[in-house]
Order: C-alpha cells, then sequence, then structure tokens
C-alpha cells in the first residue's frame, strides 16, 4: 500500500472533518502528496478558511482549497489541483440537521457528489474516486446482517441523500465508464469526532453529567473504530478489484445503546446517571454490517473491536478535555 501512495498526488474533501483528518494523516505517513478541500467561501481562489482536526497538517499538504462542495466552482477548484485519486467525504453528516434543513443537506451530499463526479468525468490523469457513503442508506433493515445487496430503505432526509449520491456514482460508472468505487462505512467512532452517540456520552461521562439515551437503548449499530476505517479507505483507493463497487466495512457486531452508555460510564470511572427520553425520530432499530465482500476482496478485517475502541477513545478524551 505504502509504493501506491506514494508521490501520488492526492486530493481530500471534508478533510478537516473527523474521519477526514484521518485519512490525510495516513496519506502523509504513506509518503502522498496531499491537497485538501476544506469548507469556506465559495469565490474561486479564496484564501479563507479556519481548521480545527488538521490544523498540525496546514505545513504538511501540497495545497488547501477552500470553498463551497455543492458549488459549480469547485469543479475547476479541484481541476486545477490535477489530483490522481481523489477522496470524497464531504459531507452534512449530523443526521438531525437534516429533519430542519433537508434542502441545504440535499445540497451538501447531492450536489457535492455529483460535482467531483464532474470533475473525473472532464479531467485526464485522475485514476480513482473513492466516494463515501453510509450505512444509513439501508434504514429500516429486514433482519441480521446487510450485504451490499440489501434493499435501501432510508429513514430520514440525510439517508435519503445519501443514497441519491451513492447510486449516482454508480450510474456514472456505468455510463461514463469514469473509475469510481464506494464505500458504505458503519458507525465510525475514535479520537476527534464529536457528534455521535460515543462522543456525545464519553464527553458527559468526564464532565460527571447525566447520559440521556433516547428510547428503550436497546437500538444497536456496528460501531467500527477509525484505525480500521481508514485502513479501508486506503484499500479502496488503491485496489485494482474496488473499481466499480460498493462495499460495505464494519465489526459484524451489534452494540445496543445501553451497553455504549453502561461502558462509557465503567471505562470512565463516573458516577453519573443513564437515564431515557423519547426515541429520536426516523430511529433505525440496528444496523449490523455483513463486511464479507471486503474480506473476499481485499482481506480486510477488523482489529479494534468495541471496549478496547472505547478504552482508547476515553483515554484520548481524557487527555484532550478542554
Amino acid at each position: 500500500m505504502g509504493s501506491f501512495y506514494k508521490n501520488k498526488r492526492v486530493l481530500v474533501t471534508g478533510a478537516d472533518g473527523f474521519m477526514g483528518s484521518h485519512l490525510v494523516e495516513r496519506l502523509l505517513a504513506e509518503g502522498a502528496k496531499v491537497s485538501v478541500y476544506v469548507r469556506g467561501n465559495s469565490t474561486i481562489g479564496t484564501t479563507q478558511y479556519r481548521l480545527k482536526n488538521i490544523k498540525h497538517l496546514e505545513k504538511r499538504v501540497d495545497e488547501i482549497i477552500t470553498g463551497n462542495i455543492a458549488s459549480s466552482d469547485s469543479i475547476e477548484l479541484v481541476k486545477k489541483s490535477k489530483p490522481q485519486v481523489i477522496f470524497h467525504l464531504a459531507a452534512d453528516a449530523y443526521v438531525p440537521n437534516s429533519f430542519t434543513h433537508p434542502l441545504e443537506v440535499m445540497q451538501t451530499n447531492v450536489v457535492g457528489t455529483l460535482n467531483m463526479l464532474h470533475v473525473v468525468k472532464e479531467s485526464k490523469g485522475i485514476e480513482r474516486i473513492v466516494c463515501t457513503s453510509s450505512s444509513e442508506i439501508y434504514g429500516m433493515t429486514i433482519g441480521g446482517s446487510i450485504d451490499e445487496k440489501h434493499p435501501l430503505y432510508p429513514s430520514s432526509p440525510y439517508a435519503a441523500s445519501k443514497v441519491a449520491a451513492d447510486r449516482y456514482c454508480y450510474a456514472y460508472h456505468n455510463t461514463y465508464h469514469i473509475p469510481v468505487d464506494i464505500i458504505r462505512p458503519f458507525n465510525t467512532y475514535g479520537p476527534r469526532h464529536t457528534y455521535d452517540v460515543i462522543p456525545k456520552f464519553i464527553d458527559l461521562a468526564l464532565k460527571g453529567k447525566t447520559l440521556t439515551v433516547h428510547g428503550a437503548g436497546k437500538q444497536s449499530r456496528d460501531f467500527t473504530y477509525i484505525d480500521d476505517m481508514i485502513d479501508a479507505f486506503m484499500i479502496m483507493g488503491s485496489h485494482k478489484d474496488a473499481i466499480g463497487k460498493a462495499v460495505n466495512f464494519g465489526t459484524g457486531e451489534a452494540i445496543t445503546i445501553n451497553y455504549i452508555a453502561k461502558k462509557i460510564k465503567e471505562i470512565s470511572g463516573s458516577s453519573l446517571k443513564i437515564i431515557h427520553t423519547k426515541d429520536r425520530k426516523a430511529q433505525v432499530p440496528k444496523l449490523l454490517c455483513d463486511y464479507s465482500l471486503a474480506r473476499r476482496l481485499f482481506g480486510w478485517k477488523p482489529k479494534i473491536f468495541i471496549d478496547e475502541g472505547l478504552r482508547r477513545n476515553v483515554k484520548w478524551a481524557k487527555e484532550n478535555l478542554e
């Protein structure tokens, strides 16, 4: 893998986000020449930006591109960068935001993806674009673990936007034969994540505050540690058998929210209370990954499971508590 990325011109959209920042770190470690696209003013050529997660990498990246991924300006901005590989992670990924701002979420997630597909369609020398989908596209599942042939039943405007983006990627590969592949990460957690249940619970636990569980807490997710998921991204960006495929990545373990709350309380040594409140809108009861395609195609499998991942996450949070 290292030999593939060494001196390769790679562009990462959403580079200052949770997964994007970890991906940039890994690519730099592999010797890639990394450019990043971060949210900013949409005017072509602007240099206005504010970095949070990759501030420490600012001097190591080749170029920092700023703009609105949903603006047509983004096409020319990325084309000028002349990447060989694009990792497209830019998204509005906070599900509750889609309840109140569905049009804005659609613009970012669908139009933003279309813009990046057009970069590849209109450029020479781009070897591949890896587009980031989501396990949320499966929605109200029909039971058991989920493979890539499972029907798509999006249960929120966010999930619907990711379905549309996912299927546009497939359609552009099929119609224009561009080198696109689709990574479908299941719930990913780890250092620098902020808005999902695990980082929220860890933050509350370390501050001695009450943990609030939506509904009965029996809803379950396949929680995947960030290191394993970045391995998956690196494979999808380099392996010849990934092109044209949509591939699930997860642990194959369904963990309830009740378990997460109790385990974080235990690891953090907190005496906090765990209370239950009304269920969240568009709640999906269970998301469980069948990653057998990833194992068969690439030999990928998770290495870090929930107890170890939570211990690492809590340790990092204690060291970085604001």
